[in-house]
């Protein structure tokens, strides 16, 4: 059985076999019509001059022009189905690619790629295709037929085969040291380019940050030394490569110099005719341009294969995911069963054994200092991140027995990092359906109360937010976003400090919005620092250093929360209905006794 990453790249070429049959025919045809020159020239010598015969010139001339014309038409052809076959293999393997992407951060093998590679694969296949498309398996397909034409040579006389042999060789092992030269400066270039390029994105994407605390020119210096051993990797092996390219390109005109000396020299002992010196001359140098032309282009040849390897590896981790049996929609329960949550990719436990149970219609707040493990758990009850233990099960099926094409159909997410589409409003609420219900979206920003906000804005819910909706004020964005977590009435809503930009009017709006996925019957779980807004739910649950220190009735933990240690003097918490922005460090009992 094949893998899945063997399967899918080898199969991608597979499916163009024919092509590659068609190609293989054409190239064929065509290196035997590139043979027209030579024996034209031969026939010229030794036929037209000696009897000096004007229609057979004119007959010769005739039928070379008309072989020269089918050349061209070949070419064109070959040059057609390549780029044909390069776009077929993009249009098979584009979605597929563009999914192993997204899904890459959020798997254990993210730990081998880093943020500065993450587009990686696009441009591995864009450079599979620009080879495909380009020069160099041109030359792939004629080397084949390199034996051909020194045959011929071999024909001719001996001598002129031995010569164009040598030079063969000797072009040959220039292709094997121009191979062996450029492949680590090519793989440095490659990485060098990844790191540059996500460094220059990371420094517009935070452009405000760098102009108002000075930092640009230090950052800039920093792309400046990355770009500097860039450019250096690449320099070498440009420097190896055109090096190489331009002695093989020298030797084959001297080849073809030697070939002229060498029948000369036959001519005048009268072992071969006048017309074979030049024939033979135009022949070695046929039979050499593939190596030569593979020379010239084995940079493109090295960096497509590379990018072969990284994309066979790739999709050999990372398979399709199995077809999953349709499941009812998720009506009744929640269910975390001792998950223990590692981030993908890492080793340390962020989030041990946690463990606790909701059913239809019920609100938790999760409350906790920072790094307790708070979004990280959040992470893993949407199906963001998988369990390293336990399960998270939606009316007793595990998440994993859902796709997740359909199982967010079931979840409302509104993560602690806000990202936006470019896009329009509607499009952003609707998750940019392809067919989307206006109902729908008008109710989902109704019930994040912001209809009106989007009503008034100069094209209504067409109005385009640009990227990261950086048209959007941080509060329009997070309102923007709970309408997007309420699309299509989900039945499981996660919302991550869903109130960190809002002010009183926005978490109003976010109370009635956490009350109305309730009356619904859906489940509504909110992490927050901000306790007013428990308010709107009816359950508690209290994280510390990844574990659960209490669970059970909102009330009951709120009221055996120990706010002040004996030796300090830490204030009590504000009431639910209270804004109290940031908790101190709590001090709990333990599960069994809070849910008591």
């Amino acid at each position: 059985m094949v893998t899945a990453g063997r399967h899918e790249l080898v199969d991608a070429i597979l499916k163009c076999r024919n092509a590659f049959v068609g190609i293989g025919a054409v190239s064929g045809a065509i290196n035997v019509l590139m043979l027209t020159g030579s024996f034209y020239m031969l026939e010229i010598y030794d036929r037209v001059l000696p009897s000096r015969s004007g229609p057979t010139l004119v007959a010769l001339s005739i039928l070379a022009l008309t072989l020269y014309a089918f050349h061209g038409a070949l070419d064109l052809v070959r040059a057609r189905l390549l780029v044909r076959i390069a776009g077929s293999l993009d249009e098979g393997l584009g979605r597929r690619l563009y999914d192993t992407i997204v899904q890459l951060p959020l798997t254990a093998h993210s730990a081998t790629h880093s943020a500065s590679d993450g587009l990686q694969p696009l441009r591995d296949l864009d450079q599979i295709r620009s080879f495909l498309s380009g020069v160099g398996p041109l030359a792939l397909f004629d080397l084949p037929w390199m034996p051909l034409y020194l045959g011929i040579c071999y024909l001719f006389h001996p001598w002129i085969g031995l010569t164009a042999t040598v030079g063969g060789l000797i072009l040959i092992t220039i292709t094997f040291l121009t191979e062996r030269l450029t492949r680590k400066p090519i793989r440095t270039a490659v990485a060098l380019a990844a790191e540059r390029s996500a460094l220059a994105e990371a420094s517009r994407r935070n452009a405000e940050v760098l102009q108002a605390m000075g930092m640009g020119a230090r950052l800039g210096t920093l792309w400046g030394e990355l770009n500097a051993k860039h450019l250096a990797s690449q320099r070498l092996a440009a420097d190896v490569g055109g090096g190489f390219g331009a002695i093989s390109k020298v030797l084959r005109l001297a080849l073809q110099s030697i070939v002229l000396g060498v029948g000369a020299y036959l001519v005048i002992e009268q072992k071969a005719t006048a017309g074979i010196i030049i024939a033979g001359s135009i022949l070695t140098a046929r039979a050499l341009m593939p190596i030569e032309m593979a020379i010239g282009n084995w940079r493109g040849v090295v960096t497509a294969r590379q990018s072969w390897s990284r994309l066979y590896a790739l999709l050999e981790r990372i398979p399709v995911p199995a077809q999953q049996m349709a499941l009812p929609r998720p009506a009744k329960s929640l269910s975390v069963e001792t998950v223990v949550v590692m981030p993908p990719g890492k080793s340390n436990i962020v989030v041990l054994d946690a463990a606790f149970r909701l059913t239809s219609g019920q609100g938790l707040g999760i409350i906790g200092p920072s790094a307790s493990g708070k979004s990280s758990l959040a992470r893993t009850l949407v199906g963001a991140w998988r369990a390293a233990h336990g399960k998270v099960r939606l009316d007793e099926a595990a998440i994993e027995q859902w796709s997740p094409q359909v199982l967010g159909r079931f979840i409302g997410y509104l993560p602690q990092d806000i990202e936006l589409f470019d896009g329009t409003i509607a499009q952003n609420i609707a998750r940019f359906d392809s067919e989307p219900n206006p109902e729908n979206i008008i109710a989902a920003a109704t019930a994040a109360d912001v209809h009106r906000l989007i009503a008034r804005s100069p094209d209504g819910y067409e109005t385009r937010i640009g990227e990261h909706g950086a048209a959007l004020s941080a509060g329009q964005r997070q309102r923007i976003a709970l309408a997007r977590a309420l699309y299509g009435d989900p039945f499981l809503v996660v919302l991550d400090e869903p109130n960190s930009n809002l002010d009183a009017e926005g978490e109003a709006a976010l109370t009635r919005a956490i009350t109305g996925v309730r009356e619904r019957g859906g489940i509504v779980i909110v992490i927050t620092h901000r306790y007013n807004v428990l308010s709107a739910v009816d359950m508690l649950l209290v994280m510390g250093e990844g574990k659960v220190l209490a669970f059970g009735p909102r009330d009951q933990v709120m009221s055996k929360l120990v706010q002040r240690p004996p030796a300090a003097a830490a204030p009590r918490p504000a009431p639910v209905h209270e804004a109290a922005p940031r908790p101190t460090p709590l001090h709990v009992v333990d599960t069994q006794e809070a849910a008591s």
